[in-house]
């Protein structure tokens, strides 16, 4: 579960979490500065998401020993992303060419694994888990904000389960 670095109390959520769902595996997404990985394993995340990639957050997940998925949209990044060692989300996903974009991705990179977030929907989810190239994806349809703002965790819980089954059913 990626919490994202997008309120106050993000890292808060994070510890949280950690500390209380059995089997939980949080982590920190929008990670934009190295200091953030510090902060990110002092909350008990245990990978890190960042929306770009740059030396400077290479340098510091590498020193952290966190894990990161860099967010990439073109072979240059795919090939940076690689060569530090990390797993790579395609994000923005849909933006940045979507389906077409990860199918003609696989061309030049037949052993990578994308993890594509950013426009993802509940409608389009199944169709890029189906690319042999996707192992996972993200999006906030799992989380509507009003259903949130309601405290409605029964309709959460539902879109997760709903999530969860979707691997089974595109494989």
């Amino acid at each position: 579960m990626e919490v994202t670095l997008r309120t106050a109390v993000a890292l808060q959520a994070v510890r949280a979490i950690a500390d209380a769902v059995d089997g939980a595996i949080v982590g920190v997404g929008t990670i934009t500065r190295p200091e953030d990985f510090d902060l990110a394993i002092a909350a008990g995340a245990r990978f890190g998401v960042s929306p770009g990639l740059t030396p400077a957050l290479i340098d510091a997940a590498r020193t952290s020993g966190l894990p990161m998925l860099p967010g990439v949209v073109t072979p240059s990044d795919a090939v940076a992303a690689g060569a530090a060692g990390h797993g790579i989300e395609a994000f923005p996903a849909q933006q940045a060419g979507g389906l077409g974009m990860l199918k003609a991705m696989g061309g030049p990179f037949p052993d990578v694994t994308f993890c594509p977030t950013g426009g993802v929907t509940a409608t389009s989810a199944p169709d890029f888990l189906a690319l042999p190239n996707v192992g996972c994806v993200g999006g906030s349809w799992l989380t509507p904000k009003e259903a949130v703002m309601a405290g409605d965790w029964d309709r959460i819980t539902t879109l997760a389960r709903e999530a969860a089954a979707l691997r089974a059913f595109v494989r």
